[in-house]
């Protein structure tokens, strides 16, 4: 086996390749996205490694750098914009934050076999498919709008018109659930999570066989 460097998207990795597989994630905001994925790593089968995005808004309270996200200054984020180290990125919510994944979340660890999850919203998808057209996509769904809404009210951190803007995105990506592989609703947290495994285990055993 070779133990010499060798190189995807620029990036150098030592030892032999061992390609994993790229997971995206997607739903509104309140779906319960983030629950899900928690319970999933836990639970699942296939060696799933989440991949942290970065962005420029300020940490809340608890949240810590390079666990939660990587914060950058906006400076920053738009230097390594500008050099092409994101996978995708983009501005969320019209409020001048920006969002990204970052190459070197990425390139490496499915060099190294490892299943790397996305939680990234649409746009971010549809970027990260142009250049992973094989990567494996599910949309979380909500039961309907309105328990969605009960969800972004019941957390108690946004302001109404944040809640507004948010259903309104959410709307936006209910209409692009169909462009996903799989689509899961979140009706009962522990029902839901089995389903996520039972999309994830198959498609395992096949890439092994």
């Amino acid at each position: 086996m070779s133990s010499e460097p060798w190189s995807v998207s620029g990036i150098f990795v030592m030892g032999t390749p061992s390609f994993g597989k790229l997971v995206v994630i997607s739903g509104p905001s309140g779906a319960g996205k983030t629950t899900l994925l928690k319970r999933l790593f836990g639970c699942a089968e296939v060696p799933l490694l989440k991949s942290i995005s970065a962005t420029t808004r300020p940490p809340r309270r608890g949240e810590v750098d390079g666990v939660d996200y990587f914060f950058l200054s906006r400076d920053a984020f738009e230097r390594r914009r500008q050099q092409g180290e994101f996978l995708e990125c983009c501005e969320v919510y019209q409020r001048g934050d920006w969002y990204g994944t970052l190459r070197a979340e990425v390139t490496p660890s499915l060099a190294a076999g490892h299943w790397v999850v996305l939680e990234i919203d649409v746009q971010g998808t549809m970027a990260v498919l142009e250049q992973h057209p094989d990567a494996l996509t599910i949309f979380v769904r909500p039961v309907s709008m309105a328990e969605l809404e009960r969800r972004l009210r019941d957390r108690g951190t946004e302001s109404e018109a944040e809640i507004q803007r948010r259903l309104e995105v959410a709307r936006r990506e209910m209409e692009s659930a169909d462009r996903y592989q799989f689509q899961v609703v979140n009706d009962d947290i522990e029902r839901a999570v089995d389903e996520l495994c039972h999309i994830l285990t198959p498609l395992e055993i096949e890439r092994n066989d």
